[in-house]
């Protein structure tokens, strides 16, 4: 897994989205992957990095692992849930400005 920086943020939620792919939404274009899809994409993807930091965690309780590498993996979790949680209120706040229009 590629380190997550600041540039690549995107990158940890949703594979092949962000800075250099040449795409924000891969696939869009020749009938592929839907929001939906890359929705759930995402959201497994930030679901799999707390869960490898959980279990690395625990190996460091058990007196195995490296504090680095636990480290920076709870925190490669915790950004990317935060990142998840800020595209969570964007979309619901752009789901409420529909709701607003009127036809």
């Amino acid at each position: 897994m590629n380190p997550v920086g600041i540039g690549n943020i995107p990158n940890a939620i949703v594979p092949g989205v962000g800075p250099g792919t040449g795409s924000l939404a891969p696939g869009l274009e020749n009938g592929g992957s839907s929001f939906s899809d890359i929705l759930k994409s995402a959201v497994q993807t930030v679901d799999g990095l707390h869960n490898s930091a959980a279990a690395q965690v625990q190996q460091l309780m058990q007196g195995s692992g490296d504090i680095n590498d636990v480290m920076i993996a709870v925190e490669k979790a915790d950004v990317s849930f935060q990142l998840m949680m800020q595209v969570r209120n964007k979309i619901v706040s752009a789901y409420q400005d529909i709701e607003k229009m009127q036809f």
